[in-house]
């Protein structure tokens, strides 16, 4: 019996037609406090929707009366809602997962919990490794947001098996993702025409396609074991080169200028786009047993594709610019 929280979400909400597809499962319960789209509720087939705040001690009688046995936490949001502030996010966040995790704590059956976490843990800074571990600490810890409620929200699972070492906890912590139908602040960021860019600064940006990080934690449920574990597919794309791929503009600023222009970006996702951010994938693979399908510049590329995103300027003028520039540099320094 498995219990899905953020059915709402794209992630909550096809992982669960995904497990609802397995005939090895015999019940798949979908939580979330507002009520799927029609289209999501079709793709679930077989699971059932309950409609349940996991801020309410209520979740607690939900994992009781379905005798869940696995629990998978993918309710953490990155945005901030429209009704609330970052207040409200936090308290989204950090105090729904305190009241989920306390009711699996509390409740006999349950033996698996499948933590969805971010790489935004790691924060970002011009000091980090080639390649974060899972035991490596960020360089400049996340300040405020999303990546601080993570930290946060993982301290609790954690807690949760210390309480209850019988329940396997599975950390995943996601490389920023990345596709044709997931909606994210990087895919916002590299849709329009014109992306701002930290002038100096070229950001190393490991990606991971949605598809992927629906498989990984469908691998958490089925296959997984408990431990905590990067998922990120291979290679990284340079900011530079993502801004080609899709053919946009890059503005280079200041990094005040960008804060400036736009009040929604943290100091946090500033930092990102002027450094990026690697992991290292090892354990994933060797111990998880978990690879993805596609490359980050796979991924990246679908991702592409499937928005349908055109070159503003001719790709062949940009090549013969290029060109032209190179040469006269040669020239000049000869």
């Amino acid at each position: 019996m498995v219990l899905v929280t953020g059915a709402c979400r794209f992630l909550g909400g096809y992982l669960t037609a995904r497990l609802a597809q397995k005939s090895d499962i015999e019940r798949v319960i979908a939580v979330d406090a507002l009520t799927p789209s029609k289209d999501m509720l079709r793709r679930m087939g077989r699971a059932e929707f309950v409609r349940a705040d996991i801020r309410n001690p209520f979740i607690g009688k939900v994992i009781r009366n379905y005798d869940v046995d696995t629990v998978v936490h993918a309710a953490a949001a990155s945005f901030v809602p429209r009704s609330g502030g970052r207040a409200t996010l936090k308290e989204l966040n950090v105090m729904g997962a305190m009241q989920l995790f306390a009711a699996c704590q509390a409740a006999p059956t349950v033996r698996r919990v499948v933590l969805k976490s971010t790489s935004e843990i790691y924060g970002s800074s011009a000091y980090d490794p080639v390649a974060f571990t899972e035991d490596s600490s960020a360089r400049r810890p996340p300040r405020e947001g999303f990546a601080r409620d993570s930290i946060d929200i993982e301290g609790y699972a954690r807690g949760l098996g210390r309480r209850r070492p019988d329940i396997g906890v599975t950390i995943l912590r996601l490389a920023n993702m990345i596709g044709p139908a997931m909606d994210t602040a990087l895919s916002r960021y590299l849709a329009g025409p014109v992306v701002p860019t930290i002038a100096g600064r070229d950001a190393r940006l490991q990606l991971l396609h949605e598809q992927d990080a629906l498989g990984a934690l469908e691998h958490g449920v089925v296959a997984g074991r408990p431990g905590t574990f990067n998922v990120g597919a291979d290679g990284i794309i340079m900011m530079s080169q993502a801004i080609r791929r899709s053919g946009r503009i890059a503005l280079p600023m200041p990094a005040l200028g960008l804060r400036l222009i736009s009040s929604d970006i943290t100091e946090d996702q500033v930092d990102y786009m002027s450094y990026g951010r690697v992991m290292d994938t090892v354990r994933m693979r060797a111990e998880l047993g978990f690879g993805p399908k596609w490359t980050t510049l796979e991924a990246f590329d679908d991702y592409v594709r499937g928005r349908g995103l055109t070159a503003i300027l001719d790709p062949r003028w940009v090549v013969s610019v290029e060109r032209r520039a190179v040469a006269m540099a040669q020239r000049l320094g000869s």
